[in-house]
């Protein structure tokens, strides 16, 4: 661990802050790089129908995996976190070059399974390295960490947009590319903050105990509200973009990349939103509020289907921006909530839970447009998510307010 005084100049952790966020933004750009570009692969490579749900599943499932080996054996205190998350987005960005050797089918989702595995040890110790370096603003910090999970994640759309007439191939080499230069980044330039954390491993001994504590049960039903919604959201908004005649009949190649990219960026903005209204009004009411306006979203979404363009791209933006917004502060919730011997095994369990059900929201979607003959409609099978979670939250704050 860097040995950082506590008299640390005020603008040393926003300079820190930033490339640790820059150094995030890079190594993400893996988790979505097939997403992008699943149409023109499934296509050259032929392989199949249903493979450009597992492309993404394979990055969740592999996700899940590495961050609970990594917590049963609690890397974090093994290896400097720096040094753990370089490690880690280097071996993301070579298997995500992987998908350059046209492995088939089963070749892929393993290449997709091995980025989602080695990004399980980028994301959650760069939002522990953000924290080190802030005891007041937490929320703000964390929020711009999930904001540059968001733009790396969003990256892959900017690349296709922009190469829409190249090779797709191009889309997976700038993103390894990107994840290096990620890797090398958290290697040289950043190091833990003056306010490191007590040892909190993972013992699924103390399960029993996590869930028994129904403040955070309420916590966890909002997280995974968000989560139900989230990854499917950004796993299937550039098929439904893509497939929308209001918006890009006749536009030019690449617009639905690029419109995608814009509204997954957008939740950058809703991601210092959702710490600047934490740290003011607290996690329950903030994430509550987010879900209810993202919900709402869901439901709208289906009828500005064949336009006008504007209105179409208004709640994409508005939903891109309150979807991920609340992200960083169910996971404040729940170190807050719980027992500190406790928090390793409450946010391993949280992440575990969420990532899980994403692969099955992620699987879904495509099954339900494929019944429904059409896109229009399907994200209205997202919406109870974040209503339910709004629901929990909103319990937990009257609860909590009267307790």
């Amino acid at each position: 661990m860097a040995n950082v005084p506590v008299t640390t100049p005020p603008h040393a952790r926003w300079h820190m802050l930033g490339w640790l966020c820059l150094a995030v933004v890079l190594s993400l750009s893996a988790w979505f790089s097939a997403t992008a570009v699943a149409p023109e692969m499934t296509r050259d490579l032929a392989l199949g129908p249903g493979s450009a749900a597992w492309l993404t599943n394979g990055v969740q499932l592999g996700f899940v995996t590495g961050a609970l080996l990594a917590s049963l054996v609690n890397l974090p205190d093994i290896l400097r976190m720096s040094r753990l998350a370089g490690a880690s987005a280097a071996l993301a960005a070579l298997a995500n070059a992987g998908l350059l050797l046209e492995p088939g089918l089963a070749g892929a989702v393993a290449c997709r399974f091995a980025a989602g595995f080695a990004l399980a040890g980028v994301y959650p110790p760069a939002m522990k390295l953000a924290a080190t370096w802030f005891e007041k603003g937490r929320g703000l910090a964390l929020g711009l960490v999930i904001g540059a999970l968001t733009a790396g994640s969003s990256l892959p759309h900017l690349f296709r947009g922009l190469t829409s007439s190249l090779d797709w191939r191009i889309v997976v080499e700038l993103s390894s590319l990107c994840g290096l230069i990620g890797a090398l980044i958290f290697l040289v330039v950043v190091r833990e903050g003056p306010y490191p954390f007590a040892r909190a491993i993972f013992d699924p001994r103390q399960i029993g105990q996590v869930m028994r504590n129904r403040d955070l049960a309420l916590v966890n039903a909002g997280y995974l509200g968000h989560m139900w919604e989230l990854y499917a959201l950004w796993a299937w908004l550039l098929a439904f973009l893509s497939a929308s005649p209001a918006a890009f009949a006749g536009a030019a190649t690449g617009a639905g990349s690029l419109a995608t990219f814009a509204a997954l960026s957008a939740g950058i903005v809703g991601c210092i939103a959702g710490g600047l209204l934490s740290d003011r009004f607290g996690r329950a009411l903030t994430t509550a509020g987010m879900m209810i306006a993202s919900g709402s979203c869901a439901l709208l979404v289906g009828f500005v289907f064949d336009g006008p363009f504007w209105l179409l791209m208004l709640v994409v933006l508005i939903w891109g921006m309150t979807v991920i917004g609340d992200s960083a502060q169910f996971s404040a919730a729940a170190t807050e909530l719980c027992e500190r011997h406790l928090v390793g095994t409450a946010l391993s369990l949280q992440m575990g839970l969420g990532f899980a059900l994403t692969s099955i929201s992620i699987w879904l979607m495509p099954q339900i447009a494929d019944w429904l003959g059409s896109w229009r409609w399907t994200f209205l099978f997202l919406a109870p998510g974040p209503f339910l979670g709004a629901a929990a939250m909103l319990h937990l704050h009257r609860k909590r307010e009267t307790g």
